[in-house]
């Protein structure tokens, strides 16, 4: 029997990809004077193919569809920008573009908790009895 909707484990999964979205940025912001130090993205394609791995088993009817299964076994997620260089030293962090996402992402992260409470305060109510 499953206690909780399948939204309350998607929601959990947005959280997964936010947590690992706010690490990403804040290692890019601490080393955006390390010389070298090339940026790292997380990839939402490829978060999005894990989830849909683990969710449930979806069947191709067409050799051009998108196969829904992680490619690599491990997921990590990220991606680094090896082609750009925004600094003489060959660093790649745009400190803007961080800054930029961050708050972004802060936004993301506080939308999917608003959800998530709000599932939950239903789920007590009904336990309550509607009172």
């Amino acid at each position: 029997m499953k206690l909780f909707s399948n939204t309350v484990s998607t929601l959990e999964n947005a959280l997964n990809y936010s947590s690992l979205k706010q690490k990403i940025v804040s290692q890019n912001i601490a080393n955006v004077d390390t010389p070298n130090y090339k940026a790292k993205d997380v990839s939402f394609k490829e978060v999005f193919h894990e989830t849909l791995g683990q969710s449930f088993e979806a069947k191709r009817t067409d050799g051009r569809h998108f196969d829904f299964k992680s490619r690599n076994g491990a997921f990590s997620g990220t991606v680094i920008k090896n082609n750009v260089n925004y600094n003489e030293n060959g660093n790649s962090v745009d400190l803007d573009k961080e800054m930029s996402d961050l708050a972004t992402n802060q936004i993301y992260f506080n939308a999917l908790t608003e959800r998530i409470n709000g599932k939950f305060n239903s789920l007590q109510t009904v336990i309550r009895g509607g009172k």
